[in-house]
């Protein structure tokens, strides 16, 4: 499941790489220090997504590029659709790009939010808003083997979770803060599979469309409802919004989960969650190639 030595040394010094780029576009874009913590934190939301997006679009190829690469393969991956913990949860999902900072993002939100520590966290990387699935129900991560495509299969890859209704708010301005200037902070990974989107109860005609919508507007946004395939948002200012009924949430395969980013790293107590949640059985093998 893991990349070999060589592989891990290669990503090692790649991300090495970026961090030094990322010094350089701090000290450009931040009038004030940052503070060196466990994980480096701007002054502001707005300058430091502003910072990783300068980063991010300097990164000489797309995190997709890099996994296949390092690999030598594409790894794959395949989810069930989530269910709510509780009858006051709803299940949602966001997508923005790459999973793996999403899926910090809003770990971090229901630790904020709702209290939950990392290991109680529902937030799981997967992938959403594709018309069809494959064998047995499957949507994986690209693979040699071209099996459950998710990019084939028109998902796009994203979060789901498990919040309480009322707290809905709380997360969808979370959600639209991980933008930058209404764009996402990675645009060198392109196509649909990494298009924005949004799955709520119901869709447009439900009752946490207004909230979203809201939310979006805030941000500059515009929302649009997803049909199923869509194509990127980049540069669009968009989301489209989904019926989790209709377009459910897939859960991504174990390797992809409590990853880190391709700029950043989340640290080894965040990334050790992947393997203390196999094991107690809260994420599993997903029946597609790992």
């Amino acid at each position: 499941q893991n990349l070999s030595q060589s592989h891990r040394e290669a990503e090692r010094k790649s991300m090495a790489v970026h961090m030094r780029m990322l010094t350089v576009a701090l000290s450009i874009s931040a009038a004030s220090a940052f503070v060196a913590g466990p994980a480096l934190r701007m002054p502001s939301n707005t300058a430091r997504r502003a910072a990783m997006t300068k980063v991010h679009m300097q990164a000489p190829a797309s995190r997709r590029e890099v996994v296949l690469g390092l690999a030598g393969l594409a790894l794959g991956g395949f989810g069930k659709a989530e269910k709510a913990a509780a009858a006051d949860e709803i299940q949602v999902y966001f997508g923005s790009g790459c999973f793996w900072h999403v899926q910090h993002e809003m770990i971090k939100a229901e630790q904020e939010i709702l209290g939950r520590s990392q290991k109680d966290a529902t937030s799981l990387a997967g992938y959403a808003g594709g018309l069809k699935t494959g064998p047995e129900g499957k949507v994986c991560y690209h693979n040699l083997m071209m099996d459950s495509d998710y990019g084939r299969l028109g998902h796009s890859e994203a979060v789901g979770l498990s919040i309480p209704a009322d707290k809905f708010p709380e997360f969808a301005k979370e959600y639209f803060n991980t933008f930058y200037k209404g764009e996402r902070i990675d645009p060198q990974d392109r196509g649909g599979e990494y298009r924005a989107v949004l799955g709520i109860p119901g869709g447009v005609s439900g009752p946490y469309f207004p909230i979203a919508k809201d939310a979006a507007e805030q941000n500059g946004m515009k929302l649009a409802e997803g049909k199923g395939n869509d194509p990127d948002t980049l540069k669009k200012r968009l989301v489209y919004v989904y019926d989790t009924a209709k377009f459910p949430f897939y859960r991504g395969e174990v390797y992809h989960q409590y990853h880190d980013d391709m700029i950043f790293k989340y640290g080894k107590e965040y990334n050790a969650l992947r393997y203390e949640n196999e094991a107690s059985g809260k994420i599993s093998s997903t029946g597609c190639p790992e």
